[in-house]
């Protein structure tokens, strides 16, 4: 019997992404993911916040996430254009879940319906992940789950959100995660934020694999166009390290572990510490401290969270550990920077 060359090529690489996906260590129930698009919801938003949960079964080989479609009333959810989202529970009857995202488009300032957002603000208290996207970072800001915490919302409604919330610290990224409360800009942006989730939970190896699924090979960090990309910025095209920082801003509220950085850049801790200290000058969770004490800078510049909430938004315990740190590296109080910062940007 011939064997061509093709079919043993086919079943070498079979055999080497098998062993691949079982050393990758994905394992356990599957997530619960309730996506609640609202009326007149934008496809795109909505397809972008739910196809790498679907893309990453398929690459796993069995169900790591579930996709529960949720509904206000149960029935059909339109979206902006001719489809419609068909096969929805009830909110009221929706199952324990890990992650929840609400996916708002038209004018979501107008949202009044107080029994969803009171339900919002009681899945708040037992889910995990509460997210938004496009225009949902309205909702959940309409919940009142967003005090205190950063956050990010698509441009079109940003100064709507800044009117009626004036105490929201509300970023010009495409998406941003906060202690749990994850929100979005829209459109193409939900996949490089589901890109950041899944790095987190099963590695930046295997969130490739999915984003590549996708022909999305360029995964654009939570700053997004504001800010160069991350090669650029650190000067390094390795791989570990430009996993790790990926996560890292993804991170500043509650800062991962030097275990499970190396984890998600697919090395030893040991081995990541020397890329560090070798390509950047400082070691692994040096870097972190100094890129949340960068941002802390920024709010302090460009928010309105008072200190003790700033130093919650940037992983610091309490307000007194975040000022020693910042005094630190900055060489100057927390509460001194900002009366001087406030100073220069009052000059004419």
């Amino acid at each position: 019997m011939i064997v061509s060359h093709s079919v043993l090529l086919y079943f070498f690489i079979k055999d080497r992404y098998m062993s691949f996906m079982d050393n990758i260590g994905i394992e356990g129930q599957a997530q619960r993911v309730g996506i609640l698009p609202l009326q007149g919801f934008a496809l795109l938003s909505y397809a972008s916040t739910a196809e790498p949960f679907r893309a990453a079964n398929l690459h796993a080989q069995r169900p790591i996430y579930e996709v529960i479609n949720l509904s206000i009333d149960g029935g059909p959810v339109k979206s902006s254009g001719a489809a419609a989202i068909q096969d929805v529970i009830k909110i009221s009857s929706a199952p324990k879940l890990d992650m929840l995202f609400v996916v708002a488009g038209g004018d979501p300032v107008r949202f009044a319906d107080r029994n969803v957002l009171r339900w919002i603000a009681r899945m708040a208290r037992t889910t995990p992940i509460i997210g938004g996207v496009s225009g949902g970072p309205v909702v959940l800001a309409k919940s009142g789950i967003m005090e205190g915490r950063r956050m990010t919302v698509h441009w079109e409604h940003a100064a709507a959100l800044a009117e009626i919330s004036p105490n929201l610290a509300i970023e010009r990224s495409l998406y941003v995660i906060d202690r749990g409360r994850v929100t979005c800009a829209g459109g193409t942006a939900p996949m490089d934020l589901i890109h950041a989730l899944i790095s987190q939970q099963h590695g930046g190896t295997f969130a490739r694999l999915v984003s590549d699924w996708f022909l999305h090979t360029e995964i654009r960090p939570s700053g997004g166009q504001q800010r160069g990309g991350l090669v650029a910025r650190l000067g390094t095209t390795n791989r570990a390290i430009i996993d790790a920082v990926d996560v890292m801003e993804s991170h500043v509220a509650d800062p991962l572990t030097l275990t499970q950085l190396s984890q998600v850049a697919g090395v030893g801790s040991r081995q990541l510490n020397r890329l560090f200290k070798t390509e950047l000058g400082k070691s692994t969770m040096l870097f972190y401290r100094r890129l949340r004490l960068d941002k802390a800078r920024n709010l302090l510049q460009n928010s309105p969270l008072h200190l003790t909430e700033i130093a919650l938004a940037t992983g610091f315990a309490n307000s007194s550990h975040f000022s020693r740190a910042y005094s630190d590296y900055f060489g100057t109080a927390p509460s001194t920077d900002r009366i001087q910062l406030a100073r220069y940007h009052l000059l004419p």
